[in-house]
């Protein structure tokens, strides 16, 4: 199975940073600045393990999620935030993310998320 992952985060820098990291782990990253642009890539390609962040311009990172949940129930994302005060869990949870983090985030929690991510898709495919 190919190990594609998205990454949606308005800051370049993070962007740039988390899709180096992923590629040296072995991960195919895509990447999009914002809601609208991450759908459209959605609409193009099959991913199933996305990192969003949750204050995007526009469309923010519950509406996003709460939208790929609606057309791929079997996306696993995960949200990524600076301000953990104004997202409360569990309105992620409410959404459909599988879990939480806050910037600045450890890459070796993020990889082990991905990882747990795609072992579970392996096990959900072969049912």
């Amino acid at each position: 199975m190919e190990k594609k992952i998205l990454i949606v985060d308005d800051e370049k820098m993070i962007r740039d940073m988390l899709e180096k990291a992923f590629t040296r782990e072995g991960y195919l990253t895509r990447s999009a600045e914002s809601g609208e642009e991450a759908l459209d890539l959605l609409a193009r390609e099959k991913i199933k393990v996305m990192f969003l962040d949750l204050k995007l311009p526009g469309m923010n990172g519950l509406e996003l999620c709460k939208q790929i949940r609606s057309e791929n129930p079997m996306a696993i994302m995960y949200a990524v935030t600076g301000y953990a005060s104004l997202f409360e869990l569990s309105d992620c949870r409410d959404v459909g993310f599988e879990d939480y983090f806050t910037k600045p985030v450890d890459l070796k929690t993020l990889f082990k998320a991905a990882n747990d991510a795609f072992d579970k898709i392996t096990r959900w495919e072969k049912h």
